[in-house]
Formats: C-alpha cells, sequence, structure tokens
C-alpha cells in the first residue's frame, strides 16, 4: 500500500478531429502519439467516458500489447487514467505483454467489461513505424461501430481528462499491486499476469495435445519451422509448441517481442516473411508458419515452401473440423466469410449442408453470429483464421488446427490441399495491395468505379481477353445487414460478379496509418480435376486484366504494380 493517497487530479485538453478508430482501432505513426499533446489521454478518456460510470465503477479491465515501441510509456500512461476513471481492477500481461488472442481469452475468463490493446498489428513498428490502440467489449471482441462511433463523438468535443500522474506500476513481477486514491473507498488493483499461461490452458481444452506431441516429438515426428517475426507471440509459440508439446527449440525462430519488430515489417505473408518461405524451399522442413506483431494473423505452408491461402485453409479446417476435438463437444453452428475472402468455404458449407455468412472485412461481425449462437469457425482472407473458443482471429489456434489435420489425416499439407481441391474444386484467388497511395486518387477512382458498375447496361456487358470471355451477372457495392442486431453497414467493397462463378472486388482499406490502400481481389472457382494444379497469378490473369482496364488503377495512382500481391 502507497503511504498516502494519491492523487486524482482532472486537467484541461482540448479536442483532435482525427480521432475515429477504424476497423481495427486508432492507428497513426508513433510520433502523433508522443508529440501531440494530449493525444493518447484524449482518446483513452473517450474510451473510459463511452462506458457508463455505473458499469465503469470498480469493474475490472484487461490491458496489454504486441510490444511495439511505446507500449509501455502508453500502458503507465493508461493505468494511471483507469485508476482515476473509477476501475476497480487492471489485468496486465508481464512486461506489458499480451496478444490479441490472449487478451479476447483472458477479459472472457476474468468477466471484465473491456479491455485495452496497445497494437498496430502487422504495421510496422519503432520510432518511425506506427501505434495503435483498440478497444474489446466484455464478449472479448473489438468493439462494434456503435461504440467506436460513440468514442469518436467523445472525442471531438473533449475537454479535459482524469488522471493520477503520480501512480507507478511495476509490469515486470508476476503479482497484486494495490493503490489508495484520493476520494475512493476502495483501493485500485492491478495484476500482472502470465498472459501465456491463461491461453495455453484455453488451447489444452480445445485440442488433443497428445496427438499433437506424438506429431512433433513421437517416433514418426514432422519437422516444423515457426517464424514469430519478433512479435508478441515468441514466448506462446516457445512454451506451447516447443516446451509442451516436443518441437525442437530451434524450430521456433524470431521468438523475442522486439520494439522495432527486428526491423521486419511483421505482416505473415509471401513478401515480408520471405525469410521463412526461403528457409522451406530445401525441403527440410513439413510444415511451416508465420504470425503478425500481435499474434492474431498466420499463414501456413507446406513442405518445399507450398503457400497455402488463407481462403483455403480456413475451408481445409472447416472440411476437417471434427479432427479437433472441440467441435466434436460443441458441435458445429455455422460457417462465415468476410466478403472479399474466396467462395472455398461456400463449397464446403453447400456439401455440409452448414448455414454460411458472408460479412464485411471486420472481426467484430464475426463476434455478434457468434455471440447469438450462430458461428463455430470463420476466417478472412487477409490471414486471420479462428473459432468461438475467443472474438478474436487466433493464428496459434490456426496452426493447432492444421497440425491436428495432419495428425489425424497422416497426410503431408499438399497431400491434404489437392485432395480438398478434387472434392470441392478450387477458388483460385489473388490479392493486389497498392499501399499508401494518394488518398485523393483512390477516392476519385472508387467512385467513379461505383458509377460505371451501377449503370444498368454494365450487367449482362462481355469481357474478352485473349482466348476467354466472361459475362457480368451482377454488380454492387457490399452492403451487409447483421442478423443478429438488424444494423446496416454500407459501402464494404466494389463486387463484379460474373456468370462463370468469378468475382473482382475493390476496396479501400483503414487499416494502415497513413495514404490510402487499394485492395484487389480476384477469385475464380474451377471444377475440372485436371486444371486444379495451375499457378493462381497465370490463371487468374485475364480476370486482373480486365479489373486494371476498367478501374484505371494504374493510370489513376501513378503505380505501374502492387506493393504486396498475395
Amino acid at each position: 500500500m502507497e503511504d498516502s493517497p494519491l492523487q486524482v487530479l482532472t486537467l484541461p485538453t482540448a479536442p483532435y478531429p482525427d480521432q475515429r478508430p477504424g476497423t481495427s482501432g486508432l492507428r497513426k505513426k508513433v510520433f502523433v502519439f508522443q508529440t501531440k499533446r494530449n493525444y493518447l489521454h484524449n482518446f483513452i478518456q473517450s474510451i473510459f467516458s463511452s462506458i457508463d460510470l455505473r458499469v465503469r465503477q470498480g469493474s475490472t479491465m484487461v490491458l496489454g500489447g504486441d510490444g511495439r515501441y511505446f507500449n509501455t510509456a502508453a500502458i503507465q500512461v493508461i493505468v494511471q487514467m483507469a485508476a482515476a476513471n473509477g476501475v476497480g481492477r487492471l489485468v496486465i500481461g508481464q512486461n506489458g505483454l499480451m496478444s490479441t488472442p490472449a487478451v479476447s481469452c483472458v477479459i472472457r475468463k476474468s468477466k471484465a467489461i473491456g479491455g485495452i490493446l496497445l497494437t498496430a498489428s502487422h504495421n510496422p513498428g519503432g520510432p518511425d513505424g506506427d501505434f495503435g490502440i483498440k478497444f474489446n467489449i466484455a464478449n472479448g471482441g473489438p468493439a462494434p461501430e456503435a461504440v467506436t462511433e460513440k468514442i469518436f463523438q467523445i472525442s471531438r468535443t473533449i475537454e479535459e481528462f482524469a488522471i493520477c500522474p503520480e501512480l507507478r506500476v511495476d509490469l515486470n513481477t508476476v503479482g497484486k499491486q494495490t493503490f489508495d486514491l484520493e476520494n475512493k473507498f476502495k483501493p485500485f488493483t492491478v495484476e500482472i499476469v502470465d498472459s501465456v499461461e491463461s491461453y495455453a490452458n484455453m488451447l489444452r481444452n480445445i485440442f488433443d495435445f497428445a496427438a499433437l506431441k506424438e506429431l512433433l516429438s513421437g517416433e514418426n515426428h514432422i519437422q516444423i519451422r515457426l517464424d514469430a517475426m519478433n512479435g508478441v507471440v515468441g514466448p506462446y509459440v516457445k512454451k506451447i509448441l516447443c516446451e509442451e508439446l516436443g518441437s525442437p527449440a530451434n524450430s521456433a525462430i524470431n521468438c523475442v517481442p522486439q520494439e522495432d519488430f527486428g526491423g521486419q515489417h511483421p505482416d505473415p505473408n509471401l513478401t515480408y516473411a520471405s525469410d521463412l518461405v526461403e528457409s522451406m524451399k530445401n525441403g527440410q522442413y513439413d510444415f511451416g508458419a508465420a504470425f503478425d506483431g500481435d499474434g492474431d494473423r498466420n499463414m501456413i505452408l507446406g513442405k518445399h515452401g507450398f503457400f497455402v491461402s488463407p481462403s483455403d485453409s480456413v475451408a481445409v479446417i472447416a472440411a476437417n473440423i471434427f479432427c479437433i476435438p472441440y467441435f466434436q463437444h460443441m458441435g458445429v453452428r455455422g460457417f462465415a466469410r468476410s466478403m472479399p475472402t474466396s467462395a472455398a468455404l461456400d463449397n464446403v458449407a453447400r456439401a455440409t449442408k452448414i448455414q454460411l455468412y458472408e460479412t464485411p472485412t471486420g472481426w467484430k461481425f464475426f463476434g455478434n453470429l457468434m455471440d447469438a449462437g450462430h458461428l463455430s469457425l470463420c476466417g478472412e482472407e487477409s490471414f486471420g483464421t479462428g473459432s468461438d473458443h475467443i472474438r478474436e482471429k487466433d493464428g496459434l489456434w490456426a496452426v493447432l488446427a492444421w497440425l491436428s489435420i495432419l495428425a489425424t489425416n497422416k497426410k503431408s499439407v499438399e497431400e491434404v490441399m489437392v485432395e480438398h481441391w478434387k472434392t470441392y474444386g478450387r477458388n483460385y484467388y489473388t490479392r493486389y495491395d497498392y499501399e499508401e497511395v494518394d488518398i485523393d486518387a483512390a477516392v476519385e477512382m472508387m467512385l467513379e468505379l461505383e458509377m460505371i458498375i451501377s449503370d444498368k447496361a454494365f450487367v449482362g456487358q462481355m469481357f474478352t481477353v485473349g482466348e476467354r470471355t466472361f459475362q457480368v451477372e451482377r454488380a454492387d457495392n457490399f452492403e451487409y445487414s447483421d442478423p443478429v442486431d438488424g444494423s446496416i453497414s454500407r459501402n464494404q467493397g466494389l463486387r463484379i460478379m460474373f456468370k462463370d462463378g468469378s468475382r473482382i472486388i475493390f476496396r479501400l482499406s483503414g487499416t494502415g496509418s497513413s495514404g490510402a490502400t487499394i485492395r484487389l481481389y480476384i477469385d475464380s472457382y474451377e471444377n475440372d480435376v485436371n486444371k486444379i494444379l495451375q499457378d493462381p497469378q497465370v490463371k487468374l490473369s485475364e480476370l486482373v486484366t480486365i479489373a486494371l482496364k476498367l478501374s484505371q488503377l494504374h493510370e489513376r495512382t501513378g503505380r505501374n504494380s502492387p506493393t504486396v500481391i498475395t
């Protein structure tokens, strides 16, 4: 206990107009949070003020981050403000670290009213990198639009914030710390926890750890290589895959979280995880995986660097779902994918007669369906896969799901994938990302394109490239009506659907911290068994040509190629 009660202050401030949270919270360059007066304080106060005082008072909240630069400094401020705003107990990951899936798990386990995550996910870190703040609600999932809108409106008119400036918390030592505050009847408690432990315990109840241990360290064990990309998931990989499941210590690399992710871009795709891709090529490893900065995304690779697209990954897990004990006990309520994700999952849903939902991008839409008991497994093409065990995507869960499939089927990643395509057909799929494009040029391009595709004459139009002709069946700006709460999300992406089941989709993404990212998605279905092993980039080249010609993307943005192709 402190000797004398700590002072609680209310300090004046002025609002900023640019604190609207995107699909994954508020993301800006580090220097914005560091140098703009009270920028961090304003947003944190707006989060606390968005929660009714009666709910907030004496409540439990969870706090953790991905370890990026400015993480610990921000945590000290948030602790001071939580105390001053009437929160009774904060549960914080040791050293301020907690993966996004673990935060979701701990919110649910500790019956917290919500949690604050300090992450910019897969965006670069360090003094010149990005920083982000995300608010998750009591179900453990990202705040829905009604909540983020409320936070934004408060941030536009904020005049003061509450803080307890002398409060200092020790983030390194596991255990409870209590603080007496002025005008507070009960002490404020901070609990530092080993965030790996609660999360590992949850996974033990989902998967067959004995079967996984046999796969990874038994007589005929497979060789794996896991790249944590210097993000927060490193300690989780070490503890669960190496120490508990017996995979050799050297099978996990880049497992020490670093403030700048070792100077790397912690995004698990073929471009940014190229070291892993290279090391898989010689055939030494049977299975490879990479994770992003906060541990919610994953990339799956087979022997010789065989790439499993995220759209295919969720479809394979769906088709083999009963390899996972959790689903044997819980049953399967439904599948869901984000709209830009390929329709590979739809094929499994149709064959198994399981309900499929198509939602906008953003995990909160899945959370609603899960809370209502409609959804068990879901995925996004942006390397996110998960289930209703928590309310966030979960990279390590996806890896254990794949390992469970390999353990049950006694097949390689490539064999599992090819067999899947033979059974369900293949959705050839690619995504072109044009990052940090001039925002005005990007918006203008989208508006012009929407005018073209909403013209009545557009439906039925033929596009011929080389030998192939595609006829437009329908086109729209995707709109989602939530079957749970009736809310409507508009302008979620421009879709052009062709008669043969192919799709071209354009979206402006809101997860960057500067400029705009234009994403172009191409999806084409093939069920001829003799044509399921082609190169996706070759197979989809005609549709890419149509998309670029129709949108004039290169001419309008001044780019002649995408930043990333996946």
